[in-house]
């Protein structure tokens, strides 16, 4: 690697008072000066856009089916059988739960039981059948006990334990307006409040009755469709139903592929004498990212901040290690006899520069992306205008304090080969190491905890739920530690290296 030429500041006047904005402007001087480093923190802004560019332009999914969203605008999985009549006006519906068994495939036509924690079979309100549209429900869970849902991301527990023929439970769930109350006994006779909810836009007809979800079985790194079926007895109802025979059907039928049916298999439901058995697969949750196979999010509109992170390490190390090979590093340290000073202006200086570029490369990077993603057929998970700010300032904090550390691994190495390889190993490999879907959750997470590239962390916009099962890995966009905090991992070995290389520098001949 060719070194640039640098122009070395000489200060007018000896160092005094004002030292230090001297030492801050001369390495200003230096920077700009130097074709290559502007040259470079150009490259990594533009590297950021490109790629959004081409992310946005390759992920064509014009056929895949629309996403279900829910009353809140967000994302949702909403596919389940459901077997209902109308209900006008106010009433209840009561049943007991005697059974909830499930199924996993674990090959073409070939179904073994299984546990499938966050199964479903229970009541529900909705407005229609239409997915995303406003519900309450009230279940007993695979392993999760009882519990009350609504507005697919509110969950409140209920009474413990599994239900079997030796332990079933009774679910009530009234309706009085737009108010709905879910109750649970254990014997038919008392009854415990599970919860009580607003449900706005259920409208003066609603559709009620009795439902199973079944979600994907995750395990081993990966997601398996379910089915399960439940026993429904004791049906009671109260109000202005309008009576008749009840209907069943797959509410979401149009994404039959991934309700977790066997290979030519479906929901069902017979019934006789108050009694139903009911089969049915899929969940009543929010959306997550491994629940969308087609869909996108932020932190990939900004793959690109992996060519920006290779730029501006390379420019951070030279900063400082083309002063040592090209000898100039006697004429700087001559000028500010506290070298340490020196080191601390260079990376003002550095992070400033590299803060900028990187802002400017996100800020363009991530309406540009998005908004191709959505032309062609992609969902991008939405965030808030101020979450994708936040986004966008750890982005550039990001790549600022990568540079620094490559500044202080080039001040202790000085040598730009080695200061490059090792801060690209340290924060890029575990980057690469992570985005490999197959590495097991345990190491993925703590690469994301311990190395510097926790900072990725930054990036992350989605949302962890308890009652959906899912492969939270930082594969999926999921870290372990918040934004800030897994910036503050990158910051605390740069601020660590900077220490190191500024006492190195104090005692060494340069």
């Amino acid at each position: 690697m060719t070194a640039p030429t640098v122009t070395p500041y000489r200060p007018r006047e000896r160092v005094g008072r004002y030292g230090f904005l001297q030492v801050l402007y001369a390495e200003w001087t230096k920077f700009r000066t130097v074709r290559g480093w502007v040259t470079g923190m150009l490259a990594a802004a533009l590297m950021v856009v490109l790629f959004a560019l081409l992310v946005g332009l390759s992920g064509n999914q014009a056929g895949s089916p629309p996403v279900p969203i829910g009353p809140d605008g967000g994302p949702v999985t909403d596919s389940f059988y459901f077997v209902h009549q109308p209900l006008a006006g106010n009433g209840s519906i009561t049943v007991s739960v005697s059974a909830l068994k499930s199924s996993i495939p674990k090959g073409p036509g070939d179904l073994r039981p299984g546990t499938v924690p966050w199964a479903k079979a229970g009541l529900i309100i909705k407005q229609n059948t239409r997915q995303g549209s406003p519900y309450a429900a009230i279940m007993a869970t695979g392993s999760h006990g009882v519990r009350m849902q609504d507005g697919y991301v509110n969950d409140t527990a209920g009474p413990l334990g599994p239900v079997s023929a030796e332990s079933p439970r009774w679910l009530r769930l009234d309706r009085s307006g737009d108010t709905i109350t879910g109750h649970a006994s254990t014997d038919g006779s008392n009854w415990t409040k599970v919860g009580t909810t607003q449900v706005n836009g259920l409208g003066s007809t609603a559709q009620v009755g009795l439902f199973v979800a079944s979600p994907p079985a995750v395990g081993g790194g990966g997601t398996a469709g379910s089915v399960s079926t439940a026993t429904f007895g004791d049906l009671r109802t109260q109000g202005g139903w309008a009576g008749g025979n009840w209907t069943g059907g797959q509410v979401g039928a149009e994404s039959s592929s991934f309700a977790g049916y066997p290979e030519n298999g479906s929901g069902s439901f017979t019934g006789s004498g108050g009694g139903f058995t009911v089969t049915g697969a899929g969940d009543i949750a929010p959306a997550v990212r491994d629940s969308l196979p087609t869909g996108g999010h932020l932190r990939d509109i900004l793959t690109g901040t992996f060519g920006a992170l290779i730029a501006v390490i390379v420019v951070g190390a030279l900063f400082i290690t083309a002063e040592y090979r090209n000898k100039m590093i006697h004429l700087t340290l001559a000028a500010s006899p506290r070298r340490s000073r020196v080191l601390v202006a260079k990376a003002i200086v550095l992070w400033t520069v590299t803060f900028v570029a990187g802002l400017v490369g996100a800020i363009s990077a991530a309406p540009l992306g998005e908004r191709l993603a959505r032309a062609n057929g992609v969902y991008i998970f939405p965030v808030t205008p101020s979450t994708e700010l936040r986004v966008a300032l750890g982005t550039a904090a990001l790549l600022a304090t990568a540079s620094i550390l490559a500044l202080s691994v080039g001040a202790i190495f000085r040598h730009s080969a080695g200061a490059v390889t090792t801060v690209i190993v340290a924060i890029v490999l575990p980057y690469i190491l992570i985005a490999i879907p197959f590495i097991p959750a345990s190491v993925s997470k703590g690469l994301a905890t311990v190395t510097p590239g926790a900072a990725f962390a930054v990036q992350q916009t989605l949302v962890e739920y308890d009652q959906v099962a899912s492969n939270y890995t930082p594969y999926y966009g999921y870290y372990p530690l918040g934004p800030w905090a897994g910036l503050a991992v990158l910051a605390g070995y740069a601020v660590a290296s900077l220490a190191v290389a500024a006492v190195l520098l104090n005692r060494r001949d340069a």
